[in-house]
């Protein structure tokens, strides 16, 4: 009998199949991370909508569950157009897009990911975004088993003036606590311990330079793999 299921999902990747054929990669709401072939997904008529960032109704099938599967496709909302006039803002949706499509396991349900994912794509469009797009990177962090805790400092547990991160624990570490040893710290962005939403683009890459550090240590490095190129983009953006 043949497995099927049908779901609601964020296209992460799109990779041409032949020459009409395209394989996509989905970040659904129940069924996690799946790929599957979409028929003329390459051609003229279904391009643009199936783009990374863009939501799609999905139904997956394949005879036995190991195999790849067909997908088809309707779209749902097109979060790839609200920003394609905005090179930085189609950087950060490119960037979130390959980042869940290397770190995310395949077919395990990870419903919190998908909802912050989209929740953040929504906002997009809005001012402060690559703020919160940084605060979606410590969110993802989290959600994979790897979160930071900035709430104190690890050496004394004060809440004032923390702006360092220990690489290793992933802790804050105050001004004072963490001065003898600054050159082997990261540095701590204020905004990701308040709410702060008007934050300068250096600011942000700083931060992006935090998480990354634990991307990379937790995930990509133990697993041989390069930070995705998206990401990288980003990040040189953000520096100007």
């Amino acid at each position: 009998m043949a497995v099927t299921w049908d779901d609601h999902g964020l296209i992460l990747s799109v990779r041409r199949h032949g020459e009409h054929d395209a394989i996509i990669s989905l970040l659904t709401q129940n069924n996690g991370r799946y790929a599957g072939l979409v028929k003329a997904g390459a051609s003229r008529r279904n391009k643009g909508a199936l783009q990374p960032g863009n939501i799609v109704k999905a139904t997956w099938r394949a005879r036995l569950d190991e195999h790849l599967g067909t997908l088809t496709t309707e779209l749902s909302h097109s979060y790839s157009a609200d920003v394609m006039s905005d090179a930085d803002r189609l950087a950060a949706l490119s960037s979130l897009c390959a980042l869940l499509d290397a770190l995310l396991p395949e077919r395990q349900p990870l419903p919190e990911i998908e909802k912050t994912s989209v929740a953040f794509l929504a906002t997009l469009n809005q001012t402060g975004w690559a703020a919160r797009y940084a605060r979606w990177e410590l969110e993802i962090l989290r959600d994979l088993g790897f979160g930071l805790d900035l709430s104190s400092c690890a050496g004394t547990g004060s809440m004032e003036n923390l702006v360092y991160v220990s690489p290793k624990s992933g802790r804050a570490v105050s001004a004072i606590a963490g001065a003898p040893y600054a050159s082997r710290l990261l540095a701590l962005p204020p905004f990701l311990c308040d709410e702060s939403s008007d934050v300068p683009d250096a600011e942000v890459a700083s931060a992006l330079a935090l998480t990354g550090h634990f991307f990379e240590a937790h995930v990509f490095a133990p697993h041989h793999q390069a930070m995705p190129a998206a990401r990288a983009r980003l990040v040189e953006r953000l520096r100007g």
